[in-house]
């Protein structure tokens, strides 16, 4: 028995880049944007009645979070998933009968688990936007000749230097 090789997949790759579609994936490959336009769409929890409707909303979406490259492509378009989500478990826990206790409670568990990827997800977007930049601030108070006072402070900070919130510090 011996075991056949699987034949080789040849990709076709453009190496000019349109940038069309750079509001929905970061990128300057509208291959690269079509594609993760189509997988956020596709992870969108709405039925097929709705699918059209959830994704165009979706793609308006990016375009108002408007990512400059592909990672922040990426974090937006988990950003948007994990809203809708969150969104959709408070709905469906909200419609449980009263009497479904257990069921709302695991429901609004899973909500607010959802809720706070978002908040992480939307630290991270912030985050990888300001990395490298710096602000510096610098104060000098000069008092006249009776007093004799001169102070200086220089304050630096950059992203990396910014404080974490809790959810971030222990992954860093």
């Amino acid at each position: 028995m011996s075991e056949k090789k699987p034949a080789p997949i040849k990709l076709e790759l453009h190496a000019q880049s349109n940038g069309k579609n750079k509001r929905l994936g970061g990128s300057q490959f509208d291959d690269w944007n079509s594609r993760l336009s189509e997988l956020i769409a596709a992870a969108l929890p709405t039925g097929k009645a709705r699918f059209l409707e959830g994704a165009t909303a979706a793609a308006y979406g990016m375009m108002e979070i408007s990512p400059a490259d592909p990672i922040e492509a990426m974090i937006a378009g988990q950003l948007i998933i994990a809203n809708e989500a969150a969104l959709s478990m408070y709905q469906r826990a909200w419609a449980q009968p009263s009497e479904y206790f257990e069921a709302r409670t695991k429901y609004l568990a899973l909500a607010d688990k959802a809720a706070r990827t978002v908040a992480l997800l939307s630290e991270l977007l912030d985050q990888h936007r300001c990395r490298g930049q710096q602000q510096i601030i610098v104060k000098h108070v000069t008092v006249n000749a009776e007093n004799a006072m001169v102070a200086d402070k220089i304050t630096t900070a950059s992203a990396a230097n910014r404080p974490l919130s809790p959810a971030l510090a222990p992954a860093s």
